[in-house]
């Protein structure tokens, strides 16, 4: 999972902040009030004080102001994930940013238990190596855990009866097979945690693709209703938009071309995102090219029109409108004029794209143009939470992941 941050305000502020280094006055000798010695200052070279100088005013820059009426989101979650104390499992227990995340992360409480997955002498040696001081963290080594023999049987009774289409044989033949499999398999193991209560939520992606959490997550987890998808936290840092600037954009990662019925989920689902994550009631939007009927009965028109009245019998209590065009989902004089009498104008903070390309586009638009922050991709959609980081991620790209996980695990009923 990606998480990308705004630097330009604060290098701007930092810069301002920057005076111009005065000439330094003549320093007399003084005398040491303990020994009596005449004792000369050391002079310091330009370089130094050029140094000197610059330390002081990154010390003293002021932080990037939150605009009035907006909220800053990173704080919002990890006070939230500090108040709910839910558990963390980090499958990838070698890799030297996810051992600085987990350690940060239990330094600064924002989970109740932190567990690392890995054989706990490989874990401390890069731990060593980095300087890390894993206080607080559990390390679990799935070869050896206590679990394996059950998490062995939960794993082929999971399976039992599915064929591998490659070799045309039953993909977990017996419990040896499955707890070989989740053995050997980091990410499964951490799923079985979170599937057995063992922790709360799991977030990997440093080093494993996408594909492969996605599947232990379906395979274990399972989900909710019948479709996974993700959304991003879209923070546009204008308190016009959404709810004191934050939006829920859905889905932009995960379903390609997404059926009415997995429409309706992505919906239901970016809803619930909604509520745990931006802490409002959701008001959404299901997007086309169409608003009421406009664009003929053309095929995309009518798959999400059956969408949102699948939704609509799903989540009857759920502020819900569609088709609509983004300018009449969002632009009050425009809903009027496009879908008078809409119970979402002027409320909308969840938007529903019909489709991957739609979505992965959009976003990256009001990224780019509007210099907004996306958070994300945030799965959602599972029965428990998993998060998905992007192999390039940060130290601090892992906390704030974990800590969006953690308030979805803190948020479910």
């Amino acid at each position: 999972m990606a998480v990308t941050k705004k630097t330009a305000a604060a290098k701007k502020t930092a810069a301002k902040s920057k005076k111009p280094v005065k000439a330094a006055k003549s320093v007399k000798a003084s005398k040491t009030m303990k020994t009596g010695k005449t004792v000369k200052p050391v002079k310091k070279t330009p370089a130094a004080k050029k140094a000197a100088s610059e330390t002081k005013a990154k010390k003293t820059a002021a932080k990037p102001k939150i605009k009035k009426g907006t909220i800053d989101f990173v704080g919002e979650m990890l006070k939230k994930a500090q108040e709910y104390q839910k558990s963390l499992v980090l499958p990838e227990g070698t890799e030297e940013r996810t051992v600085q995340a987990a350690a940060k992360i239990a330094a600064k409480k924002i989970a109740k238990k932190v567990t690392l997955l890995g054989i706990p002498a490989e874990v401390e040696k890069v731990a060593a190596a980095l300087k890390v001081n894993l206080k607080g963290v559990d390390i679990i080594n799935p070869a050896d855990s206590l679990w394996l023999d059950d998490f062995g049987k939960t794993y082929f009774e999971l399976r039992q009866g599915k064929i591998n289409k490659k070799t045309n044989l039953p993909e977990v033949p017996d419990v040896a097979a499955g707890k070989e499999y989740i053995r050997r398999d980091p990410l499964s193991f951490g799923a079985m945690m979170v599937r057995k209560g063992y922790a709360d939520a799991m977030v990997s992606g440093a080093l494993s693709a996408t594909a492969d959490l996605l599947r232990a997550g379906l395979k274990i987890i399972g989900t909710e209703s019948r479709t996974a998808s993700s959304c991003f936290v879209m923070d546009t840092h204008d308190p016009a938009w959404g709810y004191k600037g934050l939006m829920i954009f859905s889905d932009c990662a995960v379903v390609p071309e997404p059926d009415s019925d997995q429409l309706s989920d992505i919906a239901v689902a970016a809803g619930k995102s909604c509520k745990a994550l931006l802490g409002c009631d959701p008001c959404v939007a299901m997007l086309s090219f169409s608003t009421k009927g406009s664009g003929g009965k053309l095929p995309p028109v009518l798959l999400v029109q059956e969408a949102v009245q699948k939704a609509h019998a799903k989540a009857p209590s759920l502020l819900l409108d569609g088709e609509m065009q983004a300018d009449a989902a969002l632009i009050p004089s425009v809903t009027d004029k496009k879908a008078p009498g809409s119970p979402v104008r002027g409320k909308v903070n969840t938007v529903i794209f019909p489709n991957l390309g739609a979505g992965n586009i959009g976003y990256k638009l009001v990224q780019r143009l509007a210099h907004a922050d996306a958070y994300g991709p945030v799965l959602q959609g599972f029965a428990k939470p998993i998060s998905d980081l992007s192999r390039g991620c940060s130290v601090d790209d892992i906390v704030v992941t974990a800590a969006i996980t953690l308030v979805q695990a803190g948020s479910a009923k």
